[in-house]
């Protein structure tokens, strides 16, 4: 039987390996030119607990996981007994049965496939450490569809040294020896190599996607505080510092990171940060001084539940309200939600652009389903935005007959941005309210001229972001029904869509990514033409049917919101519009 799909999960307690097993096979499923979608699932623990790692693969388009399992790589009991009634009819379940077994009873189901491999005992043989079990189970699962075990060798071969590839050669063609003497004519499970270009694809997560777009932006200084889910992204600008001519910092602190920025930006450099919810709180202040001395900068914000510590390996998207008002006072920012892997790339360019340009932060709002899950992608085209600096001096002198203000008035309230050190210039600024040349002051004449001048700048930028993609439409203008949602609700969103295409309902929905400045009239247009409609998020409160009723005066019909930590399903998703009709 060919299915060309298949929904995996390999499960077991942390510092297994799990992830990097996952992230292993879906490579190789990618290279064999299917499309591919990882994500994982773990708790606050280092060792211990219960890790899951899920892969998806498909010969068609996917956005999301599945709601179901057709394999299952259990390197403990507690996996088998969480899962099993996730596994599909006639499912297949990958375990070591020396290690331990499961009863009828405990099972509950006669309906699954279960195949005992010893994982362990091979690896004793190899002599290696416990984690490899992994790569040999691998192996198994190779086997079981019928899949170019070549793939996954050339995987491991590209991901670990030559002595830890080799180790895990043997132990992966082990575990397909094993299987192929024991399972092979019970090949359920088979998935074929696909004709689509194999060339020019890559395999990212979120993280990695920002870090290559602030690179091509031309970041200069990355600094950051460890903070789950944002510490993946710290670590892959750290491996690529020297090759890239930047400096990253691990600062002790989320204030001292942000500050860090801000001197990094003010000395002329493209500079960037990233934390979760709690490290934003501590970041607020230093986000008022850059909003105060007009410093461009960007800070990139993961989502996970709160308050508080909250679920500090989860995701949500409970923090939108708080980066739009973040900080006291008030002065003009820029919030973007991409909400998928490829979006996180551009729309970091996008965000350097735009910080530079109107001299403001701006906020990458992102959540851990996004910057930690896995896509298969084509490569990025790196020439499809170009660089905006905005109005920065350039040149080793200052070339003028008036004296430079770095505040000065202007039309549209954007001053010209010169460098310290610049000759016959003197950068003055202040965290206080301050004249044109940087002077504190508190005339009350020239504080409101001061306040107008930095949010003339937001009326000059909602003009320039009609020329952006603030907003995506995915399905016709009119339908029975208009779904609108940020971030990664789009993944199974667009899932439960597929899903719904052959029950004649006609579905659409609008993906909001631009969320601060608001495209008000966009948004109002697509409510003007709604018959129903229904805002999907992960939160509580439904912060942007709040948001929507606030600029548009318009009121949502009914809102889908899920918030203990987990993704929706797409299954779950389709189930729950359906119960709107």
């Amino acid at each position: 039987m060919n299915i060309n799909k298949i929904s995996l999960m390999i499960g077991g307690e942390a510092g297994a390996g799990i992830s990097r097993s996952g992230f292993l096979f879906a490579k190789a499923c990618l290279r064999g030119g299917l499309q591919v979608f990882g994500t994982n699932d773990y708790q606050s623990l280092i060792r211990g607990g219960h890790n899951f790692y899920i892969v998806r693969v498909d010969s068609e388009e996917i956005f999301s996981q599945s709601e179901s399992i057709d394999l299952l790589l259990a390197l403990n009991k507690e996996t088998i007994l969480i899962h099993k009634d996730e596994l599909v009819p006639k499912g297949g379940i990958i375990y070591d049965g020396e290690d331990f077994t499961v009863s009828d009873e405990e099972l509950g189901r006669e309906d699954i496939n279960l195949y005992s491999v010893p994982l362990r005992q091979i690896v004793n043989k190899l002599k290696d450490k416990l984690i490899v079990r992994n790569t040999v189970g691998l192996g198994a699962i190779m086997s079981l569809m019928a899949f170019n075990l070549d793939h996954l060798i050339g995987v491991i071969k590209d991901t670990f040294n030559s002595k830890v590839a080799d180790l895990n050669v043997k132990a992966l063609k082990m575990g397909w020896n094993f299987a192929q003497k024991h399972f092979a004519e019970d090949h359920k499970y088979q998935l074929s190599e696909q004709k689509i270009v194999k060339k020019h694809r890559v395999f990212l997560n979120g993280n990695e996607a920002i870090g290559l777009g602030a690179l091509r932006a031309g970041c200069k200084f990355y600094v950051a505080y460890p903070m789950t889910p944002a510490t993946g992204l710290l670590h892959f600008m750290a491996s690529l510092e020297r090759e890239y001519g930047m400096i990253v910092v691990h600062a002790e602190s989320e204030i001292s990171a942000i500050n860090m920025v801000a001197g990094a930006s003010f000395a002329g450099v493209r500079a960037m940060t990233a934390t979760s919810g709690g490290g934003f709180c501590l970041m607020s202040e230093g986000l008022g001084m850059l909003g105060m001395t007009e410093t461009p900068a960007v800070i990139m914000l993961a989502q996970r539940p709160g308050p508080s510590t909250g679920l500090p390996t989860y995701s949500g998207q409970g923090d939108l309200r708080f980066v739009i008002h973040a900080s006291h006072g008030e002065f003009p920012r820029v919030v973007i939600a991409p909400g998928d892997v490829e979006e996180c790339f551009y729309k970091t360019l996008e965000a350097f652009n735009l910080a530079e340009k109107y001299q403001i932060p701006v906020i990458i709002l992102t959540d851990k389903y996004l910057v930690e899950s896995y896509e298969g992608l084509k490569v990025f085209d790196v020439d499809r935005i170009g660089i905006d600096r905005g109005r920065y001096l350039r040149g080793k002198d200052y070339e003028s007959e008036e004296e430079y203000q770095r505040h000065k008035f202007t039309r549209d309230g954007i001053s010209p941005r010169a460098i310290p050190g610049m000759k016959g210039v003197i950068v003055r600024t202040n965290s206080n309210e301050h004249d044109e040349n940087g002077y504190t002051t508190d005339n009350p004449e020239l504080t409101i001229k001061m306040v107008n001048k930095r949010f003339r700048k937001r009326e000059t930028l909602v003009k320039d972001l009609e020329n952006y993609e603030t907003v995506r439409l995915y399905g016709s203008m009119r339908a029975d029904i208009t779904l609108f949602g940020w971030g990664t609700t789009k993944r199974p969103i667009r899932e439960a869509m597929k899903r719904l295409s052959g029950e004649d309902l006609k579905i659409n929905f609008l993906q909001i990514v631009y969320l601060d400045p608001f495209p008000t009239d966009k948004v109002r247009k697509m409510l003007q033409l709604a018959q129903k409609s229904i805002v999907v998020e992960e939160n509580k409160t439904s912060q942007l049917s709040s948001l929507i009723r606030e600029h548009t005066l318009m009121t949502i019909d009914h809102e889908i919101l899920k918030y203990n930590g987990r993704p929706f399903n797409p299954l779950e998703l389709s189930n729950r519009i359906k119960e709107v009709l």
